[in-house]
């Protein structure tokens, strides 16, 4: 229970989002000409994969559909999140004053592109699984109708989520003013802010960890051990390795994905430091959607193949096989 009077608690009608206003000038300055350019860098990145995705027939494979499905996700994320985080390194100190409704969009945006990502990255695990596993049925199994059925799913079950958590958030009253101590309307940074009884609320965001982290990520694993003993077992010293770097790069996104949401979220408010968690947003917000394209596709033959044709012009001849042939 809070220590303030119930007299004192309100229904905040605008919060202010203090992101780095306390740091000196020259230093929100440095930090916004570094962030700057891997904020465009991102959106190139994956809207040039987004768009390959979709021009080029040789990549119209479920692989690529639910690559191009993650980049866009990544792109709305990233104008979501990055945009007001630059702007408020050039604002005078003192943080961005948002509305409550404002900041409860931001929330849910997040929440809703965080969750999907979440359960998009355990169907690409799943179509992995199908094609090197079951290479014979796959393409009954993985079907346009089911590649489209599980992107659904998936932004279905983000959307739901991102609804629940932020409905029961934003019911709260709040005691503590509306000083947001992070970089956007983060859930735990705006929790904290709530009085009363929120025993709830941190049940129920602990409970969204479970199902979007612990779950899909014991899918993605379950689903890799199994596809790496089928490529060890089978097929020549060329197609292992090929099949092996694809499988590589879908675990090395899994990881640096799931770990940094499991460091951040998967946590009691008791334990955290707010100063601590907005430095590492910085990394999850400018750093990771960088990664991504580079460590799925930017490095693979077939896109690069795409990327000639569209470059030159020309139509696709032989088509490569994602890398698992």
């Amino acid at each position: 229970m809070s220590p303030w009077p119930e007299s004192n608690w309100t229904a905040a009608q605008e919060f202010v989002i203090l992101g780095f206003s306390g740091w000196p000038q020259g230093l929100r300055l440095l930090l916004f000409t570094f962030l700057l350019p891997l904020y465009l860098a991102t959106l190139a990145g994956n809207l040039l994969i987004l768009g390959l995705a979709i021009v080029e027939p040789a990549l119209h494979t479920p692989m690529y559909f639910f690559l191009g499905a993650l980049s866009a996700v990544e792109v709305a994320y990233t104008l979501v999140l990055t945009p007001r985080m630059l702007a408020g390194f050039l604002l005078p100190p003192g943080g961005q004053a948002v509305a409550r409704a404002t900041c409860a969009a931001q929330m849910g945006l997040f929440v809703a592109l965080g969750g999907s990502e979440c359960l998009l990255l355990a169907a690409m695990a799943l179509d992995r699984y199908l094609a090197i596993c079951r290479p014979l049925s796959y393409p009954q199994l993985m079907t346009t109708g089911l590649c489209w059925c599980l992107l659904a799913s998936c932004c279905a079950g983000g959307s739901i989520l991102a609804l629940g958590l932020t409905t029961a958030i934003f019911q709260l009253p709040f005691c503590r003013g509306g000083l947001v101590n992070h970089v956007f309307c983060d859930l735990p940074a705006v929790l904290v802010l709530a009085c009363g009884n929120r025993q709830l609320q941190e049940r129920v965001l602990l409970a969204a960890c479970l199902l979007l982290l612990v779950l899909p990520l014991a899918l993605i694993l379950l689903s890799y051990t199994r596809v790496l003993v089928v490529i060890l077992g089978v097929g020549g010293p060329a197609g292992r390795r090929k099949a092996f770097n694809t499988v590589a790069s879908h675990l090395t996104v899994a990881v640096l994905h799931y770990g940094c949401a499991t460091a951040m979220y998967a946590r009691p408010l008791s334990s955290r430091d707010l100063e601590e968690d907005k430095l590492v947003s910085l990394i999850y917000i400018s750093l990771t959607p960088l990664l991504y394209p580079a460590i799925y596709t930017l490095r693979n033959r077939d896109v690069q193949g795409a990327l000639q044709r569209a470059v030159s012009g020309r139509t696709p001849g032989t088509v490569h096989q994602a890398d698992i042939n």
